[in-house]
C-alpha cells in the first residue's frame, strides 16, 4: 500500500502545506521561538492528531459492527516528549475518549482497547518510544 504526500513551502520560513493524492491538505509550521509563525500544527502535533483520527475510525467501525448507537465521538490526546534531546520523541501519550450515546460501557471499553492496542497503525508506531494509555468516558444524554 503506497501513499504519496507532496509538501510545499508556504512562506519563507517553516510553514509547509502537505497534500495527499485526493487533494486533502494540512498545514504545518514551527513555533515563533524556532522562527515559525504558528501558521499550522507542529509536525509532532500532527502525529498525535493522526493517532486520534486513526483510533476514531477504528472505534466507530467496531461499534457500528456491534450495532451500538454511537451518536458522536471526541478524543483529547496529550503527549510528553523527551527533554533536551534531538530528536525529542514522545515518551508518554494519553488519549481520553468521549463516546456519546446509549452505548454499552463494556463494548465501548473493548472497542477502544482493540483500537489502541491492536488496530491503530499510528499507536503501534508511537508505542516503540512511548507508553500509551487511555481512558474511556461514555456520555448518555
Amino acid at each position: 500500500m503506497k501513499t504519496t504526500i507532496e509538501l510545499s513551502r508556504v512562506d519563507d520560513n517553516f510553514c509547509m502545506e502537505a497534500v495527499n493524492d485526493q487533494g486533502n491538505k494540512i498545514v504545518m509550521d514551527g513555533s515563533p521561538a524556532d522562527g515559525g509563525h504558528d501558521g499550522g500544527m507542529r509536525p509532532m502535533q500532527v502525529l498525535l492528531a493522526a493517532m486520534g483520527g486513526c483510533s476514531a475510525v477504528d472505534v466507530v467501525t467496531i461499534l457500528r459492527k456491534q450495532r451500538e448507537p454511537l451518536n458522536d465521538i471526541s478524543i483529547t490526546i496529550t503527549g510528553e516528549r523527551e527533554k533536551d534531546k534531538v530528536p525529542a520523541l514522545y515518551t508518554e501519550v494519553h488519549a481520553h475518549f468521549r463516546l456519546y450515546g446509549n452505548i454499552d460501557r463494556d463494548k465501548a471499553e473493548k472497542a477502544v482497547a482493540l483500537s489502541v492496542g491492536k488496530y491503530c497503525s499510528v499507536a503501534k508506531t508511537l508505542e516503540k518510544s512511548a507508553t500509551i494509555t487511555y481512558t474511556v468516558e461514555v456520555i448518555t444524554h
